[in-house]
């Protein structure tokens, strides 16, 4: 079993998780990190990183 898929789906679980709780969080939390939204940032980084690892997981897959 490759590596990357479970790796790549425990962070898009994660990335959507945190970024749908930056979405329907009150902006007012964010007032101590001079209002960005720290959640829906790091939330789609996550998404972004664990899609990667998805992406090469299913390339691996084809390629062998």
């Amino acid at each position: 079993m490759d590596l990357r898929l479970p790796i790549g789906l425990l962070f898009v679980l994660l990335g959507a998780l945190i970024t749908a709780y930056g979405l329907l969080s009150d902006p007012g939390i964010y007032a101590a990190s001079l209002g960005l939204n720290v959640n829906l940032g790091w939330g789609l980084v996550l998404l972004a990183f664990g899609a990667v690892m998805l992406w090469l997981a299913w390339r691996g897959r084809r390629l062998t």
